[in-house]
């Protein structure tokens, strides 16, 4: 049996304290950022109610909320929102693959960048919406231009992040592979890829913003279905409550994609937490 040398014991009240036990604190919706979008809401109903909004300037809450139970009712909303989300989802399809594979050749290579980045440049300097004629003259008025429209949203924010991603890969990394004997294919995957997915992500992000807007704009050119055809149709009626019916569609789509781009972010980019 061993003696200390001190002969003295740890007094237990002098020993150091065991840790205490972490204590898992449930999440508690913040309700104070429900204050103002409710008066706001209060407001907008009293405004309406009293007569002081006329419904053709801007029908009240209730009656927008009572438009928009009627129109998925009878199913109207339920389709016109099924056109929209495949014209988004087509558009969207193409303008990714697009600008990311442009992105990368641009960034991965000198040349790339010399024969792909001027055209893009010219292109992207230009706005967008205004080639709607020039869409209708190519694709005639049927689903092609809403979808081209789609598309070129989509791709130059995806092509800029991406290029810029690669291109600001820490050198030191990628010679540090090249030391190590990693191949081309291999330093591509391993460290370029990933040193570029946070800008790609970002750019992912904002072509998103992008694609919905194209698609309301895309939609008022001679629709005669999806979300946008919805708002001009009650347009002709003077339905404000229609109207804001869809444009709360829209709004609540763009956030739905951007939080799952969020998702995305998250389980992606687990290794920069």
């Amino acid at each position: 049996m061993s003696i200390s040398t001190t002969g003295v014991l740890a007094r237990p009240e002098t020993a150091a304290d065991p840790p205490a036990p972490r204590v898992r604190r449930r999440w508690r919706p913040d309700l104070r950022r429900w204050i103002s979008p409710i008066a706001l809401i209060a407001v907008w109903q009293v405004a309406g109610g009293t007569g002081v909004l006329p419904p053709d300037k801007l029908s009240s809450p209730w009656t927008v909320a009572q438009a928009g139970a009627e129109l998925v009712s009878d199913g109207e909303l339920g389709s016109a929102f099924a056109v929209s989300i495949t014209r988004v989802g087509a558009g969207f399809a193409i303008g990714a693959v697009a600008g990311l594979l442009l992105g990368i050749v641009a960034g991965l290579s000198r040349w790339g960048e010399a024969l792909v980045d001027p055209p893009v440049q010219m292109l992207r300097t230009l706005p967008f919406l205004g080639l709607i004629p020039l869409f209708i003259l190519w694709f005639g008025i049927g689903e092609e231009p809403k979808i081209a429209l789609v598309a070129l949203g989509v791709a130059f924010p995806l092509y800029l992040n991406t290029h810029a991603g690669i291109r600001g890969v820490d050198g030191q990394l990628v010679e540090a592979t090249t030391v190590l004997g990693f191949t081309r294919l291999e330093r591509l995957w391993h460290v370029v890829l990933p040193g570029a997915l946070p800008s790609a992500l970002v750019g992912l992000r904002q072509s998103l913003g992008l694609a919905w807007l194209a698609l309301i704009v895309g939609e008022t050119v001679n629709a005669d279905a999806g979300l946008g055809y919805l708002i001009n149709n009650a347009r002709e009626f003077l339905r404000t409550d229609v109207i804001v019916v869809g444009l709360a569609v829209y709004a609540i789509l763009g956030l739905v994609t951007d939080a799952l781009v969020r998702l995305i972010e998250r389980r992606a980019l687990r290794w920069r937490a």
